[in-house]
């Protein structure tokens, strides 16, 4: 491992796999006009900010381009395929992504924590920490453009004005929330769900800026990418969350995407992303909708109930077709025995009422896997 990568600034603050897309693209772009210009806002934008060294100021002490006067280069024009040496430097930033952090790295005990022989403490976020470092990112994003596609520049020759105001009042019926306060958001923390849900429908990444001087105005950004916007949103709210004992993240796939759903474990989170993903028409919008009943914030029993009533109408569609391919005929009469008994998806008095909630749960989750199973038979009688 480079060990400079191992420095606090080369942490990323964007998902690797977003970082490396984006350079790829901007690379195989290298001979526009301001590429240089660009270049600088993706790193600025993908890595941590605060350090005087890192990849941005690495970028400007390379050498725009070859300088024929030193023995040795020649120089290199628009129209060569080579690389300039900023282009080779954020080659090398993208070749070797695997190495960069998207966690700080963890931090080393000082002398007298040592001594005491005191272990990190490892604490959750409480609800006002949140919503203060959840502000203090919202005014991050403010100010690198992410909002000005929506919102507009607050601009000294044109101010944004109202432009704020009326959107939230539109959207949740709610007066001065804007600038985001921290004492509002911890007392209702409703609203404070609701404002990380519409912020998410709001932000779009820049790619291009130029900088206004009057007045000290500042940046003013343009070319916005919605999807990479909003990727790199739930992805730095996810990060905050996951920090806190909330048991909250905002959905990245389904019908759900960017709102704020229940955690679950690493593996039920492929799974779920993995049916989401599919595009098999009726059935997988079928599957979609359950995960959003089920995953919804604060979802109660008859929600979930449905939810796994439309994961078992799915599966009764595959019963006598690829499902009997994939399970024992047995096995296939214990799944929908789940269903018809255990007032799942009928209303009689014979329905079995008196079970937890959590074997609901169980329910949802042996349904969606089943379903799974079934994807993956569909798939190999497709190729076969």
């Amino acid at each position: 491992m480079n060990p400079r990568f191992s420095e606090p600034e080369y942490q990323l603050v964007w998902p690797r796999d977003l970082f490396k897309a984006e350079a790829a693209k901007l690379l195989n772009m290298r001979d526009i006009q301001g590429w240089d210009d660009d270049c600088a806002l993706l790193l600025e934008d993908a890595f941590i900010r605060g350090y005087r060294s890192g990849p941005l100021s690495e970028f400007y002490d390379v050498p725009a381009v070859l300088d024929p006067r030193i023995w040795g280069t020649e120089t290199v024009t628009r129209t060569t395929s080579r690389l300039t040496p900023r282009q080779e430097h954020l080659r090398f930033l993208m070749a070797n992504a695997d190495q960069l952090r998207e966690d700080p790295p963890p931090r080393r005990r000082y002398w007298s924590a040592r001594k005491a022989g005191q272990a990190p403490a490892a604490t959750a976020l409480e609800m006002p920490t949140l919503v203060r470092e959840f502000v203090s990112l919202i005014s991050e994003f403010d100010n690198a453009g992410y909002l000005e596609n929506r919102f507009g520049k607050d601009c000294v020759d044109d101010p944004r004005d109202d432009t704020v105001h009326t959107l939230i009042y539109k959207e949740l019926g709610v007066e001065g929330i804007w600038p985001l306060g921290t004492d509002r958001l911890t007392d209702d923390t409703d609203l404070f769900y609701d404002i990380v849900e519409l912020l998410h429908d709001q932000v779009a990444r820049p790619s291009t800026r130029f900088h206004h001087d009057y007045c000290e105005c500042g940046w003013h950004h343009g070319k916005f990418d919605i999807g990479s916007g909003r990727i790199v949103y739930r992805w730095r709210v996810n990060k905050l969350f996951g920090n806190s004992a909330l048991g909250l993240r905002l959905s990245g796939d389904g019908e759900d995407i960017g709102r704020l759903v229940t955690v679950t474990d690493e593996a039920r989170t492929a799974l779920a992303q993995s049916v989401a993903a599919r595009s098999d028409g009726e059935s997988a919008d079928q599957v979609r909708h359950a995960l959003a009943l089920f995953r919804e914030r604060g979802s109660d029993r008859n929600q979930k109930r449905s939810a796994v009533s439309a994961l078992a109408l799915v599966l009764e569609e595959r019963r006598h077709g690829v499902l009997a391919d994939a399970l024992a005929k047995s096995d296939r009469g214990a799944l929908f025995d789940l269903a018809n008994n255990f007032h799942v998806r009928h209303q009689d008095a014979k329905q079995k009422r008196d079970y937890d909630d959590f074997y609901l749960d169980w329910i949802f989750w042996v349904y969606l896997s089943t379903i799974e199973l079934t994807n993956q038979v569909l798939d190999a009688q497709r190729t076969g």
